[in-house]
């Protein structure tokens, strides 16, 4: 990996954010919220999309794990009002739904 990649890695890394459905709902609607899979890594994801690494994201979306997010998961995500970690990487919103806290 060179240095360019390190550094966009970085960036996309410090641009991570927290986010709740509610304020990811317009997004939604203009069609612009990619779904990744739990278990797969969403730096690695939006590196990817930044770098348009066809090859890489043709795998993910064969294998389901990335994906446009859709009318279904929208609803499911807002009755339990979800939480996400989200980037964005222009026009798209990248997210992964947060791991509930497992409190000892």
């Amino acid at each position: 990996m060179d240095e360019q990649d390190v550094d966009l890695r970085a960036k996309l890394n410090s641009e991570t954010a927290r986010i709740a459905w509610p304020e990811l709902e317009r997004h939604f609607a203009r069609g612009v919220v990619v779904w990744v899979a739990p278990g797969l890594d969403l730096i690695e994801v939006a590196h990817a999309m930044a770098r348009d690494d066809s090859a890489a994201l043709t795998a993910w979306l064969q294998a389901g794990q990335v994906a446009r997010a859709e009318t279904e998961q929208a609803r499911d995500w807002h009755a339990r009002q979800a939480e996400f970690w989200a980037v964005v990487v222009a026009p798209w919103v990248v997210i992964q739904e947060s791991q509930p806290r497992l409190d000892s």
